[in-house]
C-alpha cells in the first residue's frame, strides 16, 4: 500500500472505533479481516498510525481544527509514518485508496502544528477532568510529564538471573538493538521504533523460550525489587496477575524461601504456570485464584507482602492510549475503593516486623499518595519505609528523585525516569 492508502485505512479504523466504541486492537483486527490483501508491513504501519492518533488525539484535533478521523490520521502521519509534511500532502491525492486532497487551510494547519493558545489539557493530550490530578502530582511539570506519556514506549525485558546474565541476553538480542536499562540492574531495553516500524516480537526469540528473560517494564522491575524480598523469606504476591512480579521475586530470592502467588481473578492467574516452568522458578506455590479463605488461612506469616493493586493504569497510557479516553471519574472512585480493600487484606497477612509494599501502575495521587495517607491513618501499626533506604541494597547506587518530589514514596514516569508510570510505597509493621 502507498502512504495515502495507509492514511485512509487508519482513518477508516478510527471511524469504526469512535462509532462503535471499540478498543483499538479489536478495530484493527476487524479491518484486517475485511482487507486480507494488506501485507504485514501495511498492517503494522496502519496500527502505528492509529495508536499515534490515540496518543495525541486532542492536540492533533486542535492542530487541524477538527476531530474527524480523516483529519486526525493526516495530522499524525508525518511522525507515525516517517513522512515530511510535503509527502503527506502529496499522498492525499484523492485517488481510489487515498484521502481527498487537503484544502489550503488543512495544508497550512498541518505545517503549523498545535496552536500556541491551546488549553493545557489539550497540549497534554489527556481528558480535561483529570488535568487537576496531574497538576497536583507534578505542578508546573504536568504538561511535560503528560506529553512524555504520549510517546511510543520501548520494549523492556527483565533478565532471569536463575538462567542467564544481562550480558548473555544483550548478546542474544544484539540484532534488535538491545541496550541495558538505565536503572534496573537486570533490565534490557529494545528502543521504541521510529516511523512506521513495528516493535519486534521478542517472545518469538529463542532466548525467551529458554527462559533467559521475561517482558517486563523497567518500572515494574524496580517495584518488585523495592519490596525487599530476599533469600529464605516467606513472601506473598497478593495481586499476582500473570506472574511477572512473582517471577522477579523468585529470581531475587534465588529459588529459596517460599512465594505464594494469589489473584482474585483465576483467569488472570492462569498463564503463571507455564511462565514458572520456563523460568525455572521452584519456590512458588500458586494459590487457587479467588479462594480468599485459603489465602487468609495463611495468617500473618509473611516477611513481605507485595500488593500490586488494581488501578486506572494511567501510567501505561503510552502503551494503551485508548484507555485514557475511556477512563471516567466513577471508574477512578471504584479503583480507590478496591485499593483500600486490598490494603486492608494485605495488612492482616504481614507478620510483626514484616514489610508491605503497595504498587500501582498509575500516576494519579488519588491512587497513590492519598492512599498512603489513608493507610497510615487507618493502620497506625505500619510506618512508611523511605524508598531511598531500600534502593542501595536491592538495586545499587543512589536512588533517583521521585517525579512528585516525595522523599518517602517513589513515583516513576516516562519523562523523569524513562519507565512506565509506577508508584511504590513500602511500610513496616511494628514488632
Amino acid at each position: 500500500m502507498r502512504p495515502g492508502g495507509r492514511i485512509q485505512a487508519a482513518a477508516e479504523v478510527l471511524e469504526d472505533m469512535f462509532a462503535r466504541h471499540q478498543p483499538a486492537a479489536a478495530a484493527l483486527q476487524d479491518w484486517g479481516k475485511r482487507h486480507r490483501f494488506a501485507g504485514s508491513g501495511d498492517r503494522a504501519a496502519i496500527g502505528t498510525l492509529v495508536y499515534d492518533v490515540l496518543r495525541r488525539r486532542l492536540s492533533l484535533g486542535a492542530q487541524m481544527a477538527s476531530d474527524a478521523p480523516r483529519s486526525l490520521a493526516i495530522a499524525a502521519a508525518p511522525r507515525a509514518l516517517g513522512l515530511s509534511v510535503a509527502d503527506v500532502i502529496a499522498a492525499c491525492d484523492g485517488s481510489r485508496h487515498a484521502p481527498a486532497p487537503l484544502s489550503d487551510e488543512e495544508q497550512s494547519r498541518l505545517a503549523a502544528g498545535v496552536p500556541a493558545d491551546a488549553a493545557a489539557h489539550v497540549v497534554a493530550d489527556i481528558p480535561d477532568w483529570v488535568m487537576p490530578s496531574f497538576q497536583h502530582a507534578f505542578g508546573e511539570r504536568a504538561v511535560v510529564e503528560c506529553r512524555a506519556m504520549a510517546e511510543r514506549a520501548p520494549v523492556d525485558l527483565r533478565v532471569n538471573a536463575l538462567k542467564a546474565t544481562r550480558d548473555k541476553v544483550l548478546s542474544a538480542l544484539a540484532g534488535l538493538g538491545a541496550v541495558p536499562t538505565a536503572l534496573a540492574p537486570l533490565g534490557v531495553r529494545i528502543p521504541a521504533p521510529v516511523g512506521a516500524a513495528k516493535s519486534p516480537h521478542v517472545e518469538a526469540e529463542a532466548a525467551h523460550g529458554k527462559g533467559w528473560f521475561e517482558v517486563q517494564d523497567e518500572g515494574s522491575q524496580i517495584a518488585a525489587a523495592l519490596s525487599g524480598a530476599g533469600p529464605r523469606q516467606q513472601v506473598l504476591d497478593l495481586c499476582a496477575g500473570a506472574g511477572g512480579k512473582t517471577l522477579a521475586l523468585a529470581a531475587a530470592m534465588g529459588n529459596s524461601g517460599q512465594i505464594y502467588a494469589y489473584d482474585s481473578d483465576k483467569g488472570q492467574l492462569r498463564p503463571i504456570f507455564e511462565r514458572l516452568q520456563r523460568a525455572g522458578a521452584r519456590n512458588v506455590q500458586v494459590l487457587e485464584g479467588g479462594n480468599r479463605a485459603a489465602r487468609d488461612a495463611l495468617g500473618p506469616r509473611f516477611d513481605v507482602v507485595l500488593a500490586d493493586v488494581p488501578c486506572t493504569g494511567s501510567g501505561t497510557w503510552r502503551r494503551k492510549p485508548d484507555a485514557k479516553w475511556r477512563l471516567k471519574p466513577e471508574a477512578l472512585a471504584a479503583r480507590q475503593r478496591e485499593q483500600r480493600e486490598v490494603l486492608g487484606e494485605a495488612a492482616a497477612l504481614v507478620k510483626p516486623g514484616g514489610r508491605l509494599t503497595y504498587v500501582t501502575c498509575s500516576v494519579l495521587p488519588e491512587e497513590n499518595t492519598d492512599q498512603v495517607a489513608w493507610f497510615c491513618e487507618t493502620f497506625p501499626e505500619f510506618g512508611v519505609i523511605p524508598f531511598g533506604e531500600t534502593w542501595p541494597a536491592v538495586i545499587g547506587g543512589e536512588a533517583p528523585a521521585s517525579a512528585d518530589g516525595s522523599a518517602e514514596t517513589l513515583l516513576l514516569t516516562p519523562a523523569s525516569h524513562g519507565t512506565d508510570g509506577f508508584f511504590v510505597a513500602s511500610f513496616r509493621r511494628g514488632a
